[in-house]
Order: structure tokens, then sequence, then C-alpha cells
């Protein structure tokens, strides 16, 4: 089994590179875990209350757990991962069975900010982009796909987002085996990434 821990800033094109990674892939042999799906459950907190929440703190995300069921996968052990609402800010009432698979890729902000975590990835990636890129394509997902508007957005972006990108997501930037810059499409890091996916696999078969 290879666990591969893919982080960077939000917006920076961590689903794009998971995305390339996967394409080439048997898809029986790939399962990836989203970091998202381990935001705290918060049932117990208003909706007003859950929307002033800083989800870019690592107090945000039930590592616990994550380890757990990243344990379990290595025990070839399935679990229930569980769903969650971007815009309810909470955890759904669904959860996804998740299977152990050869290949593991565990994607988030925050993943390599979890010594624990961390020290379980056999390849640490970090993706790259600039702050204006980075900012762009979150107003687009977060209008679009999660059902905020500009003045939300904007100021999420402003008074968390941007401080937590600067105290916790990039410094994590020197743990990375590997960083992938998405300021433009980079096929050179991501064919390396699967070239190394590739020979570790032959080598444990």
């Amino acid at each position: 089994m290879l666990i591969i821990g893919i982080a960077g800033g939000t917006g920076s094109g961590k689903t794009t590179v998971v995305e390339q990674i996967v394409a080439e892939l048997p898809k029986d042999e790939v399962v990836v875990i989203s970091q998202d799906s381990y935001y705290k459950d918060l049932t117990h907190l208003s909706f007003e209350e859950r929307v002033a929440i800083n989800f870019d703190h690592p107090q945000a995300i039930d590592f616990d757990l994550l380890v757990t069921h990243l344990q379990q996968l290595r025990e070839g052990k399935s679990f229930e991962q569980p769903m969650y609402s971007f815009k309810e800010h909470n955890r759904t009432q669904e959860t996804l069975l998740t299977h152990p698979k050869k290949v593991i890729i565990v994607e988030g902000i925050l993943i390599l900010t979890h010594p624990e975590i961390r020290d379980m990835f056999d390849i640490k990636v970090y993706v790259h982009a600039d702050s204006d890129e980075r900012l762009i394509r979150r107003l687009k997902r977060d209008i679009a796909e999660r059902g905020r508007d500009l003045k939300e957005v904007l100021h999420r972006y402003q008074t968390t987002l941007k401080p937590m990108h600067q105290q916790f997501i990039e410094p994590t930037k020197e743990f990375a085996d590997i960083i992938v810059p998405t300021n433009r499409y980079n096929t050179v890091a991501v064919n390396l990434i699967r070239s190394i996916i590739h020979q570790k696999l032959e080598t444990e078969s």
C-alpha cells in the first residue's frame, strides 16, 4: 500500500493534480480521501455559529479520526468515511464506505501540519499557486458550487484564509518531497509522481 499526501493552499489546484494522477491508475487500485470530510461534527452549534468557525485552522479538523482511518486501511480494514456539506458547514448524516486500495491519496490544505499523519505518507506533495490565482479560483468555486455570495467569500478570505495560509499552510512546503507549480499546466511534476507510484507498486508486488 502506498499513501500519498497532497497539500497546498485553497484554490491551488490540488484537485486537478489528484485527477491527473488518478487518471493513470486502475480505478480499483486507488482511493481518494479528502481532508474536508474530516471537519469536526458541529451539530451542537447553530448555523450562525457554524458560519463563524475558522475552518482553515488545524483545530477545525478531526485529525484523530483521520489517523484512525488511515491506520485501519493499513491493516486492510474498511471504514465509514464522514460526508460534509459546505452549504450547511457541517457533516451530513451520510457516510461513505471506504475500502483499502493499493494507492491511498489524502488531499487537503492542512494535512501536512499534523506530524503523525505526515509520517504516514510515503510521498508528500505540495501544490503551489500564487495568491491572486488562488483567490480567483476560490471565488469561482464558492459562488458557483457552494452557494456563497461575493461579500462572504472576500470577507472569509481576508479574515481567515489568507492569514491561516501564511501561518499554517505555506510553511508545510518544507515537508514536501515534491512541489508542483500549477500556475500553468505542469506535466513534468505530475509524470514524476506517477513514475514514483508505479515504481513503488512494482517493488511491493
